[in-house]
């Protein structure tokens, strides 16, 4: 598949067939991943797949800050992959000190690379991904038994698409574009 295309073509899905992803796929798709950049080369992002029933309903009920559409969707969805970083390399020094102006923000800035460029690769692979950011940090840690050190970046639910998702409507370019000449 073309890079432009998967670009154009990805859709966040929020409903899925009961068909799970292969580990061999998974896999693959974060094989792809690992490629994104990252703030001098530090590959913080790490992923986290859970398919176990209890642990995707307790993360529903518990962890979504009350959010039920985001509960539906981990419910259903037949794997959820939490998407965490190492917590103080992305945006440091050697030394602990910031190396830019947006301090420890830098690591979330990297995680949401890792996060595009999974949900790409996974589409190239057939699998269908939406992108979770409403959830309780410290519940979704002590529920899947995140180490000390690690971030909670996002959630994505994964799987096979249940029919067609539109594209939502885009703004022009002349929209989104300033030049200084």
């Amino acid at each position: 598949m073309e890079a432009i295309q998967c670009i154009k073509e990805r859709r966040s899905v929020r409903t899925f067939k009961t068909e799970k992803v292969s580990q061999e796929i998974v896999e693959k798709i974060i094989e792809t991943a690992r490629f994104a950049p990252s703030w001098k080369n530090t590959q913080t992002a790490r992923y986290i797949v859970i398919e176990n029933k209890e642990m995707k309903e307790l993360l529903a009920e518990k962890a979504v800050l009350g959010f039920s559409h985001n509960a539906g969707i981990m419910k259903n969805a037949p794997q959820l992959v939490i998407i965490t970083c190492v917590h103080g390399r992305s945006g440091f020094e050697r030394d602990g000190s910031y190396s830019t102006s947006k301090e420890d923000r830098w690591e979330v800035f990297d995680a949401g690379i890792a996060t595009q460029t999974f949900c790409l690769a996974a589409y190239a692979n057939g699998v269908a991904s939406v992108i979770m950011g409403v959830f309780d940090e410290d519940k979704v840690k002590e529920i899947v038994g995140i180490s000390e050190g690690q971030v909670v970046c996002a959630i994505l639910a994964v799987g096979y698409a249940e029919g067609e998702t539109a594209a939502p409507k885009r703004k022009e370019v002349s929209e989104l574009v300033t030049y200084f000449i």
